[in-house]
């Protein structure tokens, strides 16, 4: 049969079920059979000939017709696992089965009244072919249809390779093969590539396409703060109920770091043919992370290990844990060969979009970047023992210098917040071990075109010098992430041996821009900023003075800022005159003091979002105080947690409203000449009133008697005289000879007594727990456009706009 004809009669088969009032019965064969029996629909066929209109109206109008629909697709897909498809014509039917009920299950999700339909048993319709005193005849339709999918992405010859020797005509019984033995691709657990077959990979691919769209129930439901609201068929499908989970785990995490996009690097290589795998390794991918959920309980991570190894890729010293086996493999990962296969898989392909070439579009780019950073972050999250082996090495640089490029290139795009705050969250994971900070001293060699001055010095310079440009250039929805890039900053701060001059202009760029009196007045949260500010620049001057003649020189250099710091009125009129100020002219802070050198070569401006891109709203995260616990460094370099007191010297101890979401505009507007802050406006109620914030005497004495300037006031005083009688001595005018002074300068014995380190480390809590739950969906509906499997359904736990 052709083609069109198979199309045409299974377009007949839709207008009938949307036709017919009355229920047609399940034994009805001849019926049902038109939908998957004789057809040959591509997916996008059967999204086109199955349009939403009418999938809508059957639910409304004939129920028991879609309800038989689901049961009969399902009931074909499990005799497939009974009969091991050994004919064409059965996998044809598996795969229109497939398709069918991912068309189909977003129709079913998005109606309250129906999302209990597959958790009911419905009667008889038992496992087909199962004994009638068999435990499966209970079985809701939801974990026969995940059972179904599980064993049929290890179908022999239809999804992995068949081990049988000799006469296909009788296939291997799916239930009694070990699935351990077919794994997807070598690596964690597993030595042996199977080889490339892109029918297999195809068939995987449509699977994992159904299976994402049976987990995409939790875009149906409104977000909520209960981080234990798990999803029921997450939960079956990662449960002990699934026997593949295990060789089901190692398969996708291994087909997805071990995917090289460049290929055997021939140029336009990727235009000659369609790279199945890499459908294949983007479905991976998101179907992992969304596996990986976190459960209430188990909401941080890993079973303790110790350091022993077994003969085997998991860690069996700690058998319990989270009860969702995938976030248990993961978790029990340990041997430095699989982190570092995984390692370098993840920054292989972060660093794919970055590689130039000089031949236009020769190499393949990947689109899937947001997925693995999400990987990576439940891999740091759930595996403390990965996250130390990343920061064993300078390999961590492999994972930051990607990271940094996604949040240069991404900060004048709307679309694109969530990818900014899930960088930045990422990094402050990172920062708050000492090992990052210290890593961060390896010079930076690696030329990667980027939008920035072209400075020589080290990741700690390229950090700071893109956090200046994310501040000072970003987009206005960025605010709330500042407190965020400079908890970074002071995390790392007591490690940096010696900051290029770029970096340390820009650093007292952004102290300048923070503390103008109309800033610091304009809003409750605003002088926080200028207090993180001092920490980063106290560390330094504490603990790595000798290395950072730079640093010093510009705070020489900018010590009018500390001293109107310290004199900064605190007297209402003064108060009012400076916000007066700020209503005729933003006091804009030109860009040009802030020394912008000249660009890398190759690099390409941040481009905002092209008018009509889709993007997703995502609920606001919450404030620095709650994303972060204090720890103190003690002598030996452990660290003690330290409990918040009401009068720490600490801006982030102060109350202050969570970041404002990114469907409001909140902050500071930019435009391409100057930087301003407006100021914040929060939406406090449902009809978005204003609240007017405003400063009182009281409320600037409060924290301008905390503002930590004892260190940076002495060093003033102790080398400003000094440096000018240099200056004066020598008619000095060449800024070498002053540094060259202030290197071999020394404050021992004259500095206050050194504070405690205190880092502020990442805390996992309810409210990034949904944040990443929230971000992670919307990646997915956006980036799952063929066939648009969720568009125009009523998702609930995001809005859908366009920019």
């Amino acid at each position: 049969m052709g083609n069109s004809d198979s199309k045409l009669n299974f377009r007949k088969a839709v207008i009938q079920l949307t036709t017919k009032t009355q229920p047609v019965e399940a034994t009805d064969d001849a019926f049902w059979d038109q939908f998957w029996a004789d057809t040959t629909t591509s997916v996008q066929d059967v999204f086109a000939l199955v349009p939403a209109a009418e999938i809508r109206a059957v639910r409304e109008e004939s129920p028991s017709n879609l309800a038989t629909l689901c049961y009969k697709a399902v009931e074909k897909l499990v005799q497939a696992t009974e009969s091991g498809c050994p004919s064409q014509k059965e996998k044809q039917i598996v795969l229109n089965c497939t398709r069918l009920l991912t068309r189909i299950l977003p129709y079913i999700f998005e109606d309250a009244d129906w999302r209990g339909f597959f958790w009911s048993t419905v009667p008889g319709a038992g496992r087909a072919g199962a004994d009638e005193g068999d435990d499966d005849c209970g079985r809701p339709l939801a974990e026969s249809l995940l059972l179904a999918i599980a064993d049929l992405l290890f179908c022999p010859e239809f999804t992995v390779q068949s081990h049988k020797k000799g006469s296909l005509d009788t296939a291997e019984d799916i239930h009694s093969i070990d699935s351990c033995e077919y794994i997807w691709e070598a690596g964690v657990g597993f030595a042996h590539s199977p080889p490339l077959n892109y029918i297999h990979d195809l068939n995987r691919t449509e699977l994992l396409k159904l299976l994402l769209t049976c987990f995409s129930e939790a875009m149906y439901l409104a977000p909520s703060s209960e981080s234990n609201v798990l999803n029921p068929w997450v939960q079956f499908f990662c449960s002990t109920d699934n026997r593949h989970a295990l060789p089901l785990f190692t398969s996708l995490l291994n087909v997805v770091c071990a995917y090289d996009p460049v290929g055997y690097g021939i140029p336009y290589n990727h235009l000659l043919f369609s790279d199945y795998r890499e459908q294949l390794v983007e479905h991976a991918g998101q179907v992992l992370i969304v596996m990986l959920e976190h459960e209430g309980s188990t909401a941080a991570g890993s079973p303790t290990l110790d350091g022993t190894t077994t003969n085997t890729a998991m860690d069996d010293q700690d058998p319990v844990g989270p009860d969702n086996l995938f976030v248990n493999y993961l978790s029990r990962i340990h041997r430095e060969e699989d982190f570092q296969f995984i390692l370098k898989g993840v920054a292989r392909l972060l660093t794919n979009p970055l590689v130039q070439t000089y031949l236009p579009n020769s190499t393949k780019k990947i689109q899937f970047h947001q997925e693995l950073l999400v990987l990576f972050w439940k891999l740091c999250d759930f595996n403390k023992k990965f996250l130390f082996f990343v920061l064993k090495s300078s390999d961590v640089l492999d994972i930051l210098v990607p990271i940094l490029f996604y949040l240069n290139d991404a900060r004048a795009d709307q679309s694109r917040v969530g990818l900014m705050h899930i960088g930045v969250f990422i990094l402050l994971l990172l920062s708050g071990e000492r090992n990052f900070g210290v890593r961060l001293n390896k010079p930076y060699s690696v030329r990667v075109p980027m939008d920035v001055p072209v400075f020589t010095g080290t990741h700690a310079d390229l950090l700071i010098v893109i956090f200046h440009k994310i501040i000072t250039s970003g987009h206005q929805r960025l605010q709330p992430l500042f407190d965020c890039l400079l908890t970074i900053v002071v995390n790392v701060s007591p490690y940096l041996k010696s900051l290029s001059m770029v970096a340390a202009n820009k650093l007292l760029h952004l102290l300048e821009a923070f503390s103008t009196s109309w800033f610091l007045f304009s809003a409750s949260q605003n002088h926080h900023l200028v207090f993180f500010l001092l920490e980063v620049f106290n560390n330094v001057i504490q603990y790595q003075f000798d290395g950072n003649s730079n640093l010093v020189y510009a705070i020489i250099r900018k010590r009018s800022v500390f001293h109107q710091l310290a004199n900064l009125p605190t007297d209402p009129s003064s108060i009012q005159k400076a916000l007066q100020r700020k209503k005729k002219s933003p006091e804009p802070i030109s860009r040009t003091n802030s020394q912008e050198g000249v660009s890398m070569e190759g690099s390409r401006p941040a481009a905002p979002a092209e008018p009509g891109t889709l993007k997703i709203s995502l609920i606001a995260t919450p404030g620095i105080d709650k994303l972060t616990e204090k720890s103190q460094v003690s002598e030996d370099g452990t660290m003690i947690s330290v409990q918040p007191t009401d009068s720490n010297q600490s801006p982030s101890d102060s109350s202050g409203a969570a970041g404002a979401s990114d469907t409001e505009s909140n902050a500071g507007a930019v435009d391409d000449e100057v930087f301003y802050v407006k100021p914040e406006r929060r939406r406090l109620s449902s009809t978005s009133s204003v609240s007017q914030w405003t400063p009182t005497s009281d409320w600037v004495l409060s924290w301008k008697c905390k503002l930590p300037l004892q260190t940076i006031m002495r060093l003033l005083q102790v080398l400003v005289p000094q440096v000018e009688k240099i200056c004066i001595d020598k008619g000095l005018t060449d800024e070498s000879e002053i540094l060259k002074f202030l290197q071999h300068g020394t404050l021992v014995g004259l500095l206050p007594v050194p504070h405690p380190i205190l880092i502020r480390k990442y805390q996992a809590n309810s409210g990034t727990a949904m944040w990443f739950r929230t971000y992670m969906w919307g990646v997915i509906y956006l980036r799952n456009v063929d066939p648009p499997i969720w568009y125009d359904t009523d998702v609930k736990l995001f809005e859908i706009q366009r920019v």
